[in-house]
């Protein structure tokens, strides 16, 4: 078996593979920017769709969407941030998965459970391990199972092409090995073990206590609230005077809660908090959220004994980062690109 192969076995049972983000819900999606099927860019003749483009960027369009409920000028350089990279991402795979070709004639392979094994790990870690979330997001893109299997089995042949092309560099001395996986370590954690105290107020859009409050009004008094709570007010009493949820008579209090509870993109952005931290207004559907993380409870990462030949390939793969950068800025000048967003 070559090498790009044992190497693609070990990255997708180590879940090391660099992941898609949780999916967006379905208000948060940028579909009216991407036509079905619509051409986003072609690379030496084969075509990058922009329902392709929008998937990709749909999770991290959620984020933005939940972050900045007032959109703007900050929101905007993001998401367009984002896309470009996203497309950037898609352009250089097929360029290098024509290298993929030439060695499938000599016998290269990848098996089929390799990508089921990282496409489980997605569901697992990227969507609270719910095939009915992953499946409504499919849907969303109008993706067929087949057609995401596809689209994992290309990137995981992507990475391996990398590797194989840049196996050359000097071997990770083990300093290297320890501060790559120290630097990681969080990152590759059992997500779906993570648990969350925080406190919560929640301001519904249409407030039936009051009904002269607008969307805009409980933005307002969201913006308001957390303003008041990092000068040093009582969130507590906050909480109990204009939280419309279940816990408002707790002050909002809610303890050691599975992160397979929250939305996913909601989850994404607080446990990227710390303790003390005021996240918000986060924005959904029905209204707009104001948190104060009170400690959080990272699930298990996995022992370095358990991933060392995949860190020590990370290392490897940052010390023929500048080789890599010039190889590939190569393969662009030679190929045919025509973006078409």
């Amino acid at each position: 078996m070559n090498r790009p192969i044992v190497w693609l076995a070990l990255l997708a049972t180590s879940g090391l593979a660099p992941a898609q983000q949780p999916a967006a819900p379905p208000q948060a999606r940028p579909a009216g920017a991407f036509e079905v099927n619509g051409i986003a860019a072609k690379v030496n003749g084969r075509v990058i769709t922009k329902n392709r483009v929008g998937f990709m960027l749909a999770p991290i369009y959620a984020q933005l969407m939940a972050q900045f409920p007032r959109r703007g000028a900050e929101f905007e350089r993001q998401a367009l941030e984002a896309r470009e990279k996203i497309l950037q991402e898609l352009i250089d795979r097929e360029i290098i998965l024509s290298e993929f070709k030439a060695m499938e004639s000599k016998g290269a392979n990848l098996p089929p459970h390799v990508v089921e094994k990282e496409i489980d790990r997605q569901i697992r870690e990227l969507y609270n391990g719910s095939e009915v979330k992953f499946e409504e997001e499919l849907k969303r893109a109008r993706m067929t199972r087949d057609g995401f299997r596809k689209m994992t089995r290309e990137q995981l042949i992507v990475q391996a092409i990398r590797a194989e092309h840049f196996s050359d560099a000097p071997p990770p001395l083990p300093g290297e090995i320890q501060k790559e996986y120290s630097s990681v370590r969080d990152s590759i954690r059992d997500i779906t073990k993570d648990k969350i105290t925080f406190n919560k107020i929640f301001l519904p859009r249409q407030d039936a206590q009051n009904p002269l409050a607008t969307a805009e009004s409980q933005l307002a008094l969201a913006e308001q609230i957390a303003a008041d709570v990092k000068a040093g007010s009582d969130f507590s009493e906050l909480a109990k005077k204009h939280s419309r949820d279940a816990f408002s008579a707790e002050g909002g209090f809610q303890e050691n809660v599975p992160r397979t509870d929250l939305a996913p993109e909601f989850a994404a952005i607080i446990f990227n908090g710390k303790a003390g931290d005021v996240v918000g207004p986060l924005e959904d559907p029905a209204g707009f959220t104001v948190v104060k993380i009170g400690q959080i409870f990272p699930g298990p990462a996995p022992s370095l004994s358990e991933v060392k030949e995949n860190i020590e390939e990370r290392v490897r793969r940052k010390k023929s980062s500048v080789a890599y950068e010039r190889w590939i800025e190569g393969k662009r000048r030679a190929a045919m690109i025509e973006k078409k967003i």
